[in-house]
């Protein structure tokens, strides 16, 4: 029993929801964006007035592994389209910054050229001193370009250069001993 499937899923004010069963595909409509995701036909989507219920049609594992994402990402596209998702990256290091430029972010990250990353549509970034702040309503494409952000410039663990996430721990080393 998947305990994230079997309860049911609230649709706040102002956030209108549809799923089409020909075409398989779930529609969230809100005031920050609209989000549609293809599903598969393992689970049935049944929408009632202000809740949403998720049922496997059979009961194997693979449409029980379904049942619990299906609900998971549909939970995620209802709070993205009525609040939102945030997150925030950390840059450290002598010289390094972050600059938004038009539709593309621009990072001097201690390389010999600046690394030019285009901002998808659908997200919002603001940079301020050393902190870059990712905006959007689909959480996939926040958590996406985030690490993406974050792999140009891994931190080390010896000076704690690099990007890295706000609520992320650098184990530091020690560096070598004089003899």
């Amino acid at each position: 029993m998947s305990r994230i499937g079997k309860q049911p899923i609230n649709i706040p004010q102002g956030v209108n929801v549809s799923f089409d069963e020909k075409t398989g595909v779930f529609s969230v409509i809100g005031p920050l964006g609209s989000l549609d995701r293809k599903m598969r036909s393992e689970v049935k989507v049944s929408i009632a007035e202000n809740s949403i219920v998720l049922d496997p049609i059979d009961k194997d594992i693979f449409s029980k592994s379904l049942w619990g994402t299906y609900a998971s990402h549909i939970i995620n596209m209802i709070e993205g389209v009525s609040k939102g998702f945030e997150k925030t990256m950390i840059i450290e290091g002598v010289g390094y910054k972050a600059e938004v430029s038009g539709n593309e972010l621009i990072l001097k990250v201690g390389y010999s050229h600046s690394v030019n990353m285009e901002i998808p549509e659908g997200l919002e970034i603001l940079v301020e001193k050393n902190k870059v702040k990712i905006k959007g309503f689909d959480k996939e494409l926040v958590g996406s370009f985030s690490g993406r952000m974050r792999k140009v410039r891994k931190p080390e663990p010896y000076k704690g250069k690099g990007i890295r996430y706000e609520d992320e721990i650098v184990q530091r080393k020690q560096g070598k001993r004089a003899a």
